[in-house]
């Protein structure tokens, strides 16, 4: 009889590849010599600590002095999500720590560092050791933190997102896009209404950013279509991401759809983002949207209100407008702070053949509902309802699990995780055998153990 031993050990990474949380590869670690091979290299591979994890600074002095005593380990650390740190801290013994630990990190690829006042030009530098890092996102206010001119030593970088860059790292802007223009295919400027990123800024960078795949801009209340039009004309890759969140109210759908289509300039589009801005008008610029993605081979598509809870009769037929053109490709749809109704996702979860995640925001008493709409979607993997809390003034309690069973068992067996408001399950399955020797099978839910942060909770950012 062939036992678990006599598999051959090249599966052993797929079989350790379903394993999510840290503690259980810890244990995997400890089974035998050839177990720990592999799972220590896994376990290390990407690591995160965040704000709302139990004593944090506790955790950051944990491991970094791991990465600093055990060079063999932090070898391993491709990507490290530094999310929670102590601000401006005078503990110069956990300082060297730190640099000790980011200097052992030589196979660094992927660095996020976003706790404000917590970047330092000696984090920075010990960071610029491995000469191998290409994804860098950090909060990016540096005054009394860290010396800007060091960010233009990260000169290979494929992908750049900057949260809140002060006046002296957007005037820093132009040398640094100089030398890193050339791979840098995603941008990313988040800001809080912030004027510091104008269209003469863009202006500016556009000559350099021709290899861009992927623009998000957040926030960027001086950014009109004009800034944005700059760098798709300099453009020679094909965009393939565009995210214009809280842009200016000056910003022209029109305008920028025409220049747009007269150029091809979106012909290889397949995300976008939007916001709604309260104070245009909805039938004119829903109208634009559809002629500026007209040409597009979209599969993504987000969509929101950045202010109040937001409810009109002209996003029904822009839905449906929206379906008939992409709806053979769309395999996301994300709708946040915007009521949709139950007719509109059924027609979504109708002719979205190919949907995968769906992201809506529905009435609390739609919910019972909402099933019938969602059978229809036959390869949904994610789904996560909103309820219009502006529009209510009781709190909203969050959903029982079995409440989430009776929507989740009209949905297609694809279905892997299911959330509403602020709480995520993932769809587990249990195979029941039936007296006659046939199987049934039962959606369950389990704790969500994943360390990516859910996706709908990352959408609403302005």
């Amino acid at each position: 009889m062939v036992v678990f031993l006599d598999l051959p050990v090249d599966i052993l990474p797929l079989i350790l590849s379903f394993i999510v949380r840290p503690q259980h590869l810890a244990s995997n670690s400890l089974v035998n010599k050839t177990f720990q091979s592999f799972a220590i290299p896994r376990l290390y591979e990407r690591v995160s600590l965040y704000a709302w994890q139990r004593e944090g600074k506790t955790k950051v002095v944990q491991l970094f002095s791991t990465l600093a005593r055990c060079s063999h380990l932090a070898k391993h650390v491709r990507r490290l999500e530094i999310r929670d740190f102590p601000k401006a801290t005078a503990d110069d013994r956990l300082v060297c720590t730190v640099l000790q630990g980011l200097r052992n990190c030589t196979n660094l690829r992927v660095c996020t560092w976003t706790r404000d006042g917590s970047l330092t030009s000696d984090i920075l530098e010990a960071l610029q050791i491995s000469g191998v890092l290409t994804d860098l996102e950090i909060n990016g206010r540096s005054e009394g933190n860290f010396n800007p001119t060091l960010l233009q030593n990260f000169t290979r970088l494929s992908r750049l997102s900057l949260i809140m860059p002060s006046n002296p790292v957007v005037q820093l802007l132009d040398p640094w896009i100089s030398m890193t223009g050339s791979t840098l295919q995603s941008l990313n400027v988040i800001c809080k209404a912030s004027p510091l990123i104008t269209d003469t800024i863009l202006e500016t960078l556009a000559p350099n950013l021709y290899n861009l795949k992927n623009l998000y801009l957040t926030g960027c209340v001086k950014v009109t279509h004009k800034g944005v039009w700059a760098v798709l004309s300099h453009n020679t890759a094909g965009l393939v991401g565009l995210g214009l969140e809280g842009v200016s109210p000056q910003f022209d759908m029109g305008e920028f759809s025409r220049l747009c289509l007269k150029a091809g300039a979106l012909k290889w589009l397949l995300a976008i983002t939007l916001t709604v801005h309260p104070q245009c008008p909805l039938d004119t610029w829903t109208s634009d949207v559809l002629s500026l993605l007209s040409a597009s081979p979209l599969q993504k598509f987000q969509i929101y209100s950045p202010g109040a809870f937001y409810e009109s009769p002209w996003t029904e037929l822009f839905w449906s407008q929206l379906v008939t053109t992409h709806g053979h490709r769309l395999y996301q749809f994300s709708v946040h702070r915007m009521l949709i109704s139950l007719t509109a996702i059924e027609e979504i979860c109708r002719r979205c053949t190919v949907l995968q995640q769906l992201f809506i925001v529905v009435e609390p008493d739609s919910l019972s509902s909402l099933g019938q709409c969602l059978v229809h979607a036959k390869s949904l993997r994610t789904i996560h309802v909103n309820y219009p809390v502006e529009a209510h003034t009781d709190d909203i309690a969050v959903i029982s699990a079995m409440e989430a069973l009776s929507v989740i068992k009209h949905c297609s067996p694809t279905l892997t995780q299911f959330g509403c408001n602020a709480r995520v399950w993932q769809v587990t399955k249990h195979i029941e055998m039936l007296p006659d020797g046939s199987y049934a099978v039962h959606p369950r839910l389990s704790p969500y153990e994943s360390s990516d942060i859910p996706e709908p909770f990352l959408v609403v950012r302005t």
